[in-house]
């Protein structure tokens, strides 16, 4: 299995968490569910940017809690919009594809959060490595997102802001606050976006493009770590971005997810990445063997973004321009990541900078883009 930089994203990394006792809220929201206090013996955390614990409670149930970030103020928008996919999941329908982990409880001024931990879990990151992430399961995916795109917001308090990626100001310079907090290699990956002018058009017209899109709600942070897989059955979690937004953000992020895979399989040593004495980095290979292999790489994982579609499709039928402006998302999805896993290093590889050139073609071809992953629009009415 290769290395989580080389697939362009984390898996479900057990560690030791930090101290359950020692972060506010989690002793008082166990108490308040009648819970008891997590047990020390076989604790796990797992990655992410919060604080997160998995383990049994000295009543026996088993269970995953994990915090989200708070404001100055105290408030938390992350912990506000999952809860409001909470307020909502009594109308996914019983049956659909769209399954979540259970959420037994929130303590609000502690932003932390209980769910019943599912038994047997792997991260879609991991299941997506181990080649896994086959093509059943992406239809699976593809309707699950579909139900969430299809349910009814009406009444429901969601936010309608816009979505805080990609930001636009940035296209132009980063603020100082921003610039001190990245790595050397983050800044030379923005620069590739901001030191090219079709780029920052593209993304200035998709923007566009989004604000007159018709809304649904969106999860509006779909990678395959945002995926479970347990006991055969796939789970979608991790709802602090969603929101009311364009269903082609989850639907782009979902292909960008395989482009950004196929591209940094280029990494990976072995007959699956064409060469069993390729080098690690990528550092030492040519402009063409970069392309040559990142090809190989996109058409294998063609059937997986087609399956997908075709799940999405059986259960929705998008908007005329949905196809084009989800082509583009994840051009920018392609920009995201390679920016995201820039942070611990000093340069930018040449596959880093091949996934930026995929990224840009998405992005400034999005209607060529769109017939080549296939994504055509539906001929008949959703079944």
């Amino acid at each position: 299995m290769s290395t989580p930089e080389q697939a362009g994203g984390p898996a479900l990394l057990r560690y030791r968490p930090t101290d359950p006792t020692a972060v506010p809220g989690v002793r008082e929201l166990l108490d308040a569910l009648g819970l008891g206090r997590l047990e020390p013996e076989g604790l796990a955390g797992y990655g992410g940017r919060n604080d997160n614990w998995a383990g049994r409670t000295t009543s026996g149930e088993r269970v995953f809690v994990k915090t989200v970030a708070r404001d100055p103020d105290g408030s938390s928008g992350e912990l506000d919009r999952a809860l409001s996919f909470e307020a909502l999941a009594p109308r996914v329908p019983t049956g659909s594809a769209l399954r979540f982990p259970e959420h037994l409880g929130t303590h609000r001024p502690g932003a932390v959060s209980a769910y019943r931990l599912l038994s047997g879990a792997r991260s879609g990151a991991e299941v997506a490595l181990d080649g896994d992430f086959d093509e059943g399961l992406c239809r699976t995916a593809g309707r699950a997102v579909a139900t969430l795109h299809g349910l009814d917001p009406q009444g429901a308090a969601l936010d309608a802001g816009d979505a805080p990626l990609p930001p636009l100001e940035w296209l132009e310079a980063f603020p100082w606050s921003a610039l001190q907090d990245r790595s050397m290699a983050q800044i030379a990956a923005w620069k590739l976006v901001q030191d090219d002018p079709g780029a920052v058009g593209a993304l200035r017209r998709l923007r566009a493009l989004e604000r007159a899109a018709p809304r649904t709600p969106t999860h509006c942070d779909l990678r395959f770590d945002q995926f479970i897989l347990a006991d055969g059955e796939l789970y979608l979690c991790d709802w602090e971005e969603f929101r009311l937004a364009d269903p082609a953000r989850d639907v782009g992020a979902f292909i960008g997810e395989w482009l950004f895979q196929a591209t940094y399989s280029v990494f990976a040593p072995g007959p699956a990445a064409g060469d069993a004495d390729a080098p690690p980095t990528g550092f030492d290979f040519t402009h063409e063997e970069v392309v040559r292999r990142g090809g190989e790489g996109i058409r294998r994982h063609l059937p997986r973004i087609a399956a997908f579609w075709q799940g999405y499709r059986e259960l929705r039928a998008p908007d005329p321009q949905l196809p084009e402006r989800a082509a583009g998302f994840a051009g920018w999805h392609l920009y995201d990541r390679l920016i995201a896993t820039a942070q611990a290093h000093a340069t930018l590889s040449p596959v880093a900078r091949a996934a930026a050139g995929i990224g840009r073609t998405l992005l400034t071809r999005p209607t060529e883009a769109a017939a080549t992953l296939r994504l055509h629009l539906p001929t008949g009415s959703p079944r």
